[in-house]
C-alpha cells in the first residue's frame, strides 16, 4: 500500500483536541487495510516526526433514522478505521496550517 493511500484525514474533534494538548496524541481516518508500520511510516513522512505509539480502532457505523414528506428513511453511516498516533516529548503536528 502507497504511503499517500494510508492516511485519509485527521480527526478534529474536542475529545481529539484535548489529547493533542495534554497528551502528545494525534487523531486520524485512515485506509481499513492500513497495519500499525504503515501509519508509523505514513505520519513520520508527512508531518516530520517521530512516533513513540500507534494504538488503531475500527468505528462501526451508526444506524441513522430521519423524518421526511415520505416518512422515515433509514440508513447506515460507514465504518472506518481510526489510528491513535502517540509523538515523542517535545514534537507536534500542525493540523491547522493547511486549512
Amino acid at each position: 500500500m502507497k504511503l499517500s493511500e494510508v492516511l485519509i484525514k485527521p480527526i478534529l474533534t474536542e475529545k481529539a483536541n484535548g489529547q493533542q494538548d495534554k497528551l502528545r496524541r494525534f487523531a486520524f481516518k485512515v485506509a481499513r487495510q492500513a497495519n500499525k508500520l504503515e501509519i508509523k511510516k505514513a505520519v513520520e513522512e508527512f508531518y516530520g516526526v517521530s512516533i513513540v505509539d500507534v494504538n488503531t480502532a475500527v468505528v462501526p457505523g451508526k444506524n441513522k433514522t430521519r423524518y421526511t414528506k415520505k416518512g422515515f428513511t433509514k440508513g447506515q453511516k460507514p465504518a472506518y478505521k481510526k489510528a491513535l498516533v502517540t509523538v515523542a516529548e517535545g514534537e507536534t503536528i500542525d493540523l491547522y496550517s493547511n486549512i
